[in-house]
C-alpha cells in the first residue's frame, strides 16, 4: 500500500507486446525474444502514474507507447500476478513495463512459473546502466534485489518518520519525542491533560509496517526465494506491542482508518503526532479531502529510536517498475523505466512521493521546503531513507492482508495486542507456507 489510494482499476486485454517463442539468452543474462527497436511498448500503470506515462511522451515522442490503466494491485489485489500468470499460459500477451504499488513483487517476478521464464527481466546485467542503480538510495532497491540479481527500480520511498502538528506541540508545552517510550510517555500525559487529541493510529493494515518493523520485529525475515523466519514473541515485538496497548487503551492511538469519514470527523485538528510514511504529507496532511493542515503547522522528526538501541524505521509501499523479459524492445522499455525514476521531468516536477533516486530526492526535498508549507526543514525525512531495517523483506505473502484480518478485527474487539502476538505469528507461518515458503 503506498500513496496512491483508491487508485481505479480498468480491465486489461491480452493485446500486450511481447511474445513467448525464440526466446534466446542475450547479453543481460536472461532469455530475450528477437529485438525490433521501432517496436511500440505496452506499460501499464495505476492512475496515480498516469502522469509519468505522460511526461515520457512528452519527452520522447519518438518512442511509440500504448499505457494502459489497472489498479496498480493496490491493497493487495494480485492483479499484477494473477494477469501474468494468464498470460504465461497463453504464450502471449506481457506488457513491456509494469508498475505495482507493491514491493513483493520481486519475489514471484523472479522466478520461474510452470516451466516458463520469469516475468522480469534483470536489470543488472547491462539492461540498466551500473551507474543508475549505484544512485539509488542507499537499500532502496533491497525488495527488488533476489540473489544478487536486481529485477525492478523503486519509483518512490515510504519511509516512515515522525509527522507532528508544531503548533499544537508548541501551545502545549510538549517536545519532540526522539526515542519510543519518550513517545509513549508524551501519549500518556496527553491522554491526562488534552483528552480527544491523538498520538497515533493502528486501523490501517500497515500498523505493523510502522512500529513493528521500526521495532525490528522479526516478524517478516525472508532469508531467500522461498525461506522466512517468523518470531514474533521477542523482545522487540513485544515492546511495540506493550506500548500501542497502552496508548489504544488510553484514546490517544484509535484503531481507525485515517481514510475513513469517521476519522475526519473526530480528529481533524486534534492529531498531536503521527508515525507514518513520507506519503503521509501529501495524502492526509496537506489534503483538502483529508485533514488539510493549515501551512506553516506541519512538522517532521527522525523516527524514534528505542532506549539502548539504533534508530531504524518501516517502509509502507513506495511503488516499483518492471520491464518484462518478454519484450520485444528492451531498449524502450529500459528508456521508459529509466526515465521514471530518475528524470527531474517527473520524480521532481510532477512525482508526490520521495523520489527513491537519490539525486532526485534531493532537488525534491529542496522544492518541498521551498513551498513554505511545512513548520520545519525535511532532513529528518532524508535521513529516514537509508534508515529502513533491513530485517523485514518481501515475500510474496502480504503483511498487511494478514495483519487486516487476523488483529485489527480482534484489536477492535478490545484484545490486546501483546497477546494476540502468537495468533499473528501463527497466521503468518501458515501464509508463508501456502505460498510455498519454508518457515524457520
Amino acid at each position: 500500500m503506498i500513496g496512491g489510494v483508491g487508485a481505479s482499476a480498468v480491465a486489461l486485454t491480452l493485446a500486450g507486446c511481447g511474445g513467448g517463442g525464440g526466446a534466446s539468452v542475450g547479453s543481460y543474462g536472461f532469455a530475450q525474444v528477437e529485438q525490433d527497436d521501432k517496436a511500440p511498448i505496452t506499460v501499464w500503470v495505476d492512475s496515480d502514474r498516469v502522469g509519468a506515462a505522460d511526461a515520457f511522451k512528452k519527452a520522447n515522442a519518438d518512442v511509440k507507447i500504448n499505457v494502459v490503466t489497472y489498479d496498480g494491485s493496490a491493497n493487495g489485489s494480485n492483479s499484477f500476478r494473477t494477469k501474468v500468470q494468464l498470460f504465461d499460459r497463453a504464450g502471449s500477451g506481457w506488457p513491456d513495463v509494469v508498475f505495482s504499488t507493491q514491493n513483493n513483487d520481486a519475489a514471484w517476478a523472479s522466478q520461474k512459473t510452470n516451466g516458463k521464464e520469469p516475468f522480469a527481466a534483470v536489470l543488472n546485467g547491462g539492461l540498466v546502466p551500473k551507474a543508475t542503480l549505484d544512485a539509488f538510495t542507499e537499500g532502496s532497491l533491497a525488495p527488488c534485489t533476489v540473489e544478487g540479481k536486481v529485477y525492478c527500480l523503486r519509483n518512490d520511498l515510504a519511509q516512515a518518520v515522525l509527522w507532528y502538528d508544531k503548533s499544537l506541540l508548541d501551545k502545549f508545552g510538549y517536545a519532540v519525542p526522539t526515542t519510543w517510550e519518550e513517545y509513549q510517555a508524551l501519549g500518556e500525559k496527553v491522554a491526562k491533560e488534552h483528552p480527544g487529541y491523538i498520538v497515533g493510529t493502528v486501523g490501517d493494515p500497515w500498523t505493523p509496517e510502522v512500529y513493528f518493523w521500526g521495532s525490528k520485529c522479526q516478524a517478516n525475515g525472508i532469508t531467500g526465494p522461498k525461506t522466512v523466519t517468523v518470531n514474533v514473541e521477542t523482545t522487540e515485538c513485544k515492546r511495540a506491542a506493550t506500548m500501542l496497548d497502552t496508548l489504544i487503551k488510553n484514546g490517544t492511538t484509535p484503531n481507525i482508518s485515517v481514510f475513513t469519514p469517521e476519522f475526519l470527523k473526530k480528529y481533524s485538528g486534534k492529531v498531536l503526532m503521527m508515525p507514518g510514511p513520507a506519503w503521509y504529507a501529501g495524502a492526509i496532511f496537506n489534503n483538502p479531502q483529508s485533514l488539510n493542515v493549515p501551512k506553516g503547522q506541519l512538522g517532521v522528526g527522525a523516527p524514534p529510536a528505542w532506549q539502548g538501541d539504533t534508530a531504524v524505521t518501516g517502509n509502507v509501499g513506495g511503488g516499483t517498475w518492471f520491464v518484462s523479459s518478454h519484450s520485444k524492445n528492451l531498449k524502450a522499455a529500459e528508456k521508459f523505466v529509466e526515465f521514471v525514476t530518475t528524470a527531474d521531468d517527473y520524480q521532481v516536477n510532477v512525482a508526490p512521493g520521495f523520489p527513491a533516486y537519490a539525486p532526485a530526492a534531493e532537488k525534491w526535498i529542496k522544492k518541498q521546503e521551498s513551498s513554505g508549507y511545512y513548520a520545519t526543514d525535511l532532513q529528518a525525512l532524508v535521513k529516514a531513507g537509508s534508515q529502513i531495517w533491513t530485517g523485514w523483506g518481501s515475500g510474496v505473502f502480504s503483511q498487511e492482508a494478514i495483519w487486516a484480518k487476523t488483529m485489527t478485527p480482534a484489536i477492535a474487539g478490545g484484545k490486546s495486542i501483546a497477546d494476540l502476538l502468537p495468533e499473528w505469528g501463527t497466521a503468518i507461518k501458515n501464509q508463508a507456507q501456502v505460498n510455498g515458503y519454508t518457515v524457520k
